[in-house]
């Protein structure tokens, strides 16, 4: 869910796209390929694979039924979309996708003039007022962890790497899971829909530590 960027906004984000792009990120640029129109805006288009300030593809699960998303407006008419619903997903959707879904959506919009601006907001808030799910589901009353360091597996620490920590937890992950039966492909989807991946801490530098939940009630016996 987003709204569209200004015409400044657009050419901020294309340029630091292309930036990270040129030091070698992983980036998707603008590409007319598979683009609707294909010409002006596949050429120049923002590409929706990444979140960004208006929102976008922000797969946050508690973005449910009820949840109230506050989003700073930056064109004119706001320009609002929706699309790829999941019916599932953990907190790290690790391999790329959720459990996508034919959805119908319901909103409600409320504009609260001028108050990004006011308060300095620079991207996606959202709150709610009840649990986004039954709190069984929310806080796992069984669950298996395993948990990743800053640390490749030969050994050589790279400082404050999240990055890395998440996905060692997820290997760590994957291996229990394989242990139990299932095949890395198979356990790699499950830490997309059901794993999920908390930030443990941030401060005992050199290495950051990421914790994977499972919770064991997803499987049945």
């Amino acid at each position: 869910m987003g709204l569209s960027p200004g015409h400044e906004s657009l050419a901020r984000t294309t340029a630091r796209e292309q930036a990270a792009l040129a030091r070698g990120g992983f980036v998707l640029p603008p590409s007319p390929d598979g683009a609707v129109p294909a010409d002006a805006v596949g050429a120049a288009g923002l590409r929706t694979i990444p979140p960004r300030e208006q929102g976008g593809n922000v797969d946050i699960k508690q973005l449910g039924a009820g949840t109230r998303l506050y989003l700073p407006v930056d064109a004119p008419g706001a320009l609002f979309s929706a699309g790829d619903a999941h019916f599932a997903q953990g907190d790290c959707e690790a391999c790329g996708t959720a459990i996508e879904m034919r959805a119908t959506l319901r909103v409600r919009f409320t504009v609260h003039e001028g108050q990004a601006a006011e308060k300095g907001i620079r991207g996606p808030r959202f709150a709610r007022s009840e649990y986004w799910v039954a709190p069984t589901y929310a806080a796992p009353r069984r669950f298996y962890a395993t948990t990743g360091m800053s640390v490749s597996r030969d050994g050589e620490v790279s400082a404050e790497d999240a990055t890395l920590a998440a996905r060692n937890a997820l290997l760590e992950m994957i291996d229990h899971l394989g242990e139990r039966g299932w095949s890395a492909q198979q356990a790699y989807a499950i830490c997309s829909v059901a794993v999920d991946l908390k930030v443990s801490q941030l401060v005992d530098v050199p290495s950051f530590l990421v914790s994977a939940f499972l919770p064991e009630d997803v499987f049945t016996e």
